[in-house]
């Protein structure tokens, strides 16, 4: 039997969580009646750095799905997006 402490749960522990603090998630634009094709085009590309054809096939997939994972990354990497699309009048969730 050792009398030195676990460490190696204690770093297993750490790990988990940085892991977990970078998992990877989904920017959602969902679809609404009030928002023109045009303003969700022109926030993609403005707001998410899309490029305009990515950001059509974005629009045409909210419009006939409902919704689309218009990014992907960290919670972090994917807030400020999220804000300046919701300040745009569009409805976005991090998922």
């Amino acid at each position: 039997m050792s009398t030195y402490p676990d460490h190696d749960s204690e770093v297993l522990e750490d790990v988990e969580t940085v892991i977990t603090d970078q998992e990877e998630r989904e920017l959602v634009v969902f679809n609404d009646d009030y928002n023109t094709f045009d303003h969700v085009i022109d926030t993609l590309i403005k707001i998410c750095g899309h490029e305009p054809q990515q950001a059509e096939q974005c629009t045409w997939i909210i419009h006939y799905k409902g919704k689309c994972a218009v990014k992907h990354g960290s919670f972090e990497y994917l807030k400020p997006m999220r804000e300046g699309i919701c300040d745009r009048g569009i409805s976005a969730e991090i998922i």
